[in-house]
């Protein structure tokens, strides 16, 4: 990156700091450290340069590193900068001597007029000098590149050598091996001889181009065997091949890629080695955290990437911190305060102010407390916050099964209710969703496991049936009026009331 650029106009006394280097960008410290400069130079009149910039002052800028601006040398304005020698046609000598036997008979005239002169008068004798003679039109150095680039390849190709050129290629001719699309560019160049089949290769070439997407798509004849659903199951991703907004070409490899990465982020029994801390409160926590994102309307993945932090860090720190600095069951709501917020940032495109998260928290705690907290979370996990959400998952199976949205209401209504049980947070969140989506299939009636959804899901029904009858189970616990975010939610019209459908016993669901 090119060092930042000093301003070189001068000074007035009533400028503010903001307007001191207009004509480049600095920082606060050049401000000062010129204002110093010009502050110096009004006390000693006779030697102000104001024709001269602050040339020892060099601007350092590391990439993604610290972005201050630092010095290198102090400015040093009491010492006068010696002038370069500057070398100037016969023609100019006369002006130059006039110039000089101006300023010996006038003393006040500045040194900064004398070199504004020179300049108006050398560039006025270039000017005179070419007027006689005007220069032909010159391409510029990236188009004489080119065109020089065109001839070499022509000359090579005459020459049928096999031989590396060591001349500058562009670019594209590096790495297709043909003329670059962009010499089109270059109209106000007349091709030679030499290139006028080259111009005429690429104007075919571009004719022959569509830019039709339904027809340049790919047949299904070459589509990718890992894409292709075997036979009996419901191609989903085929069917959406040219919907640029279902990816379906990356849709399975993506999904693949999050089920991979559950093993990354382990969760395990964290409770059984923290004291004060039972899994009731973990609930009300949890409970408490549905409200905020309801209150504040976030995302559901914000909800989830939330409880998942909080899962993950009293995982991590109870098993790396001893057991007297684990964490208190005063600061239990400080830590989902701080979760939501690292998940309001990750995946809101408007997140909440801070302001918000210590209003929520009736005053408990300070913004150093919850910015501390944050920061001690982000450590933590360390800074990976692309974590594999069962909320993700469930939305992709059940597009591809084709259910209807009461259908995926029910499904997420059951996955929000187990977020509360702590029984089920050792448990990866892609099986986590399948369970759900095959309890709310068997609660509609809508048939059981299908070849479609193992084939999407990656799992059978002997996998992923213990796991429904856990949460069978707490779906039939006994609500509790501490807890009852969640089912005061989904009772609602707007999720089709799903939470009132009847449950159905384990031995519906094993049949």
């Amino acid at each position: 990156m090119a060092p930042t650029r000093l301003a070189v106009k001068p000074i007035g006394v009533n400028e503010n700091l903001n307007g001191i280097l207009s004509n480049g960008i600095t920082t606060r410290s050049k401000q000062l450290a010129t204002l110093k400069s010009y502050k110096d130079n009004m006390k000693m009149p006779h030697k102000r340069k104001a024709d001269s910039p602050l040339k020892d002052v060099t601007a350092k800028r590391a990439a993604f590193g610290d972005l201050t601006n630092a010095f290198n040398k102090s400015a040093v304005p009491d010492k006068a900068v010696p002038m370069k020698k500057v070398t100037v046609e016969t023609k100019m000598l006369p002006t130059i001597k006039n110039i000089k036997s101006q300023t010996l008979v006038n003393g006040k005239t500045s040194k900064a007029k004398q070199l504004q002169k020179v300049a108006s008068n050398a560039l006025d004798s270039v000017q005179k000098h070419f007027a006689k003679d005007p220069p032909k039109p010159v391409a510029t150095r990236a188009q004489n590149g080119i065109l020089k680039n065109i001839e070499k390849k022509v000359l090579k190709e005459s020459q049928n050598q096999s031989t590396n050129s060591n001349s500058a290629k562009s670019a594209r001719s590096d790495v297709s091996g043909e003329p670059s699309l962009y010499m089109t560019a270059l109209e106000n160049i007349s091709p030679t001889d030499s290139t006028k089949e080259e111009y005429k290769a690429i104007s075919e070439k571009l004719d022959k181009v569509n830019l039709d997407d339904s027809s340049a798509s790919k047949s299904e004849d070459e589509l990718d065997v890992s894409h292709r659903a075997p036979d009996g199951v419901a191609d989903f991703d085929r069917e959406n091949w040219n919907d640029v907004f279902q990816v379906s070409q990356y849709a399975m490899d993506i999904f693949n890629y999050l089920k991979n990465r559950e093993p990354l982020f382990p969760v395990d029994d964290y409770l059984s080695r923290m004291k004060g801390i039972t899994s009731w409160m973990r609930a009300l926590l949890v409970d408490w955290m549905v409200e905020v994102q309801e209150s504040f309307e976030l995302n559901h993945e914000t909800l989830y990437l939330a409880v998942k932090l909080v899962d993950l860090f009293l995982t991590k720190s109870s098993q790396t911190q001893p057991e007297r600095e684990h964490l208190t069951k005063e600061e239990l709501q400080l830590l989902g305060a701080s979760a939501l917020f690292i998940a309001s940032k990750f995946d809101e495109r408007i997140p909440p102010l801070v302001d918000d998260f210590l209003y929520i928290c009736d005053g408990a705690y300070s913004l150093s407390q919850l910015l501390k907290m944050e920061i001690t979370i982000l450590r933590t996990v360390n800074f990976d916050l692309g974590i594999p959400l069962s909320y993700r998952f469930l939305r992709r199976y059940a597009r591809c099964a084709r259910l209807s949205m009461p259908t995926l209401t029910l499904a997420r209504f059951i996955l929000e209710q187990c977020l509360l049980d702590y029984a089920l947070v050792a448990h990866s969140d892609s099986k986590m969703a399948a369970a759900a989506l095959y309890i709310a299939l068997r609660m509609k009636a809508l048939g059981s496991w299908t070849p479609t959804l193992q084939y999407y899901t990656g799992y059978t029904l002997e996998e992923i049936l213990p796991i429904a009858l856990e949460q069978n189970a707490s779906l039939h616990k006994k609500p509790k009026s501490a807890i009852s975010t969640v089912r005061n939610k989904y009772s609602h019209q707007i999720f089709f009331e799903v939470a009132k459908v009847p449950l159905l016993e384990d031995a519906a669901l094993s049949s």
